[in-house]
């Protein structure tokens, strides 16, 4: 009697590979949706949240400079405003909402940034933005300080931080980084209070214009001239070191914010338009 073998082996259309096939990429699509849905939900807070972080640590800065240990407060006069400027002409841009600006998100988009050429890019930056927001802080009045977002490539990372001047443009009053990922231990004390207390009153420029601001390779040299604008190295982390120098001279200079800083110094504080 011959035996009846059609069951065996027999693959019902429930488990071809191709359905099993369908499944998983039915299943992957649908995940995929439900993770762009909450990142998108998700974006507009986080953005807040970030604003808010940034608006925190300028008013922590600022408050802790002396003369100005009431920013952020009712009381002393002292207040804190945000611009927004644009970098090719140095003029504000007043039709702009400055919670609006947002650099990261401006790079990558060719109608928001352009290219910059490698002999024009010493931050590593790739792109500038057609605008940023910077923070003029005055007190009763007059304008006392600039605070100017900067950013480039460090050692392992982008550093991301504020640099304060004062309103001659020239003067340094306090540079802190807030973000990075620089190596622990060496290019992270980029954030140690003591080396960046070294940046209060050195000097951006030179008498000849040439801008000089920079860390020095190992200890400065307190006799030199080059110590008016130079602050101690890090040890073991010169390349975050450079990364600080070349990010500063780009972000002075005449791709950055040398056309605005020009106009504010040109007017006494009061920008021309």
């Amino acid at each position: 009697m011959q035996a009846d073998t059609s069951a065996v082996g027999h693959t019902t259309p429930r488990d071809t590979p191709l359905r099993a096939l369908l499944v998983t990429l039915g299943v992957c699509g649908l995940c995929s949706a439900l993770v762009t849905s909450a990142v998108l939900t998700l974006r507009p807070y986080q953005a807040a949240h970030r604003e808010r972080d940034r608006a925190e640590r300028i008013v922590a800065m600022v408050a802790a400079l002396p003369g100005l240990e009431q920013a952020g407060s009712p009381v002393g006069g002292v207040t804190l405003e945000a611009r927004v400027v644009e970098l090719a002409s140095g003029r504000f841009a007043a039709e702009l909402d400055p919670g609006e600006v947002d650099v990261r998100q401006a790079e990558p988009d060719p109608a928001f940034s352009e290219p910059l050429p490698r002999e024009r890019d010493p931050a590593g930056i790739g792109r500038r933005p057609h605008h940023v927001t910077v923070y003029l802080v005055r007190r009763s009045g007059v304008l006392r300080l600039l605070v100017l977002p900067v950013y480039g490539a460090g050692y392992a990372s982008t550093l991301h931080g504020y640099l304060a001047l004062d309103a001659d443009g020239n003067t340094v009053r306090a540079l802190e980084f807030y973000e990075h990922g620089e190596t622990p231990g060496l290019g992270s004390e980029i954030e140690n209070p003591d080396w960046r207390s070294l940046w209060a009153g050195k000097l951006v420029r030179d008498e000849t214009g040439a801008i000089r601001i920079g860390v020095a390779r190992g200890q400065s040299d307190r006799t030199a001239p080059e110590a008016r604008f130079e602050v101690d190295g890090i040890s073991g982390a010169t390349r975050t070191g450079q990364g600080v120098t070349r990010l500063l001279r780009f972000w002075l200079g005449p791709d950055g914010y040398g056309p605005f800083l020009e106009r504010m110094t040109r007017g006494g504080g009061q920008h021309d338009g």
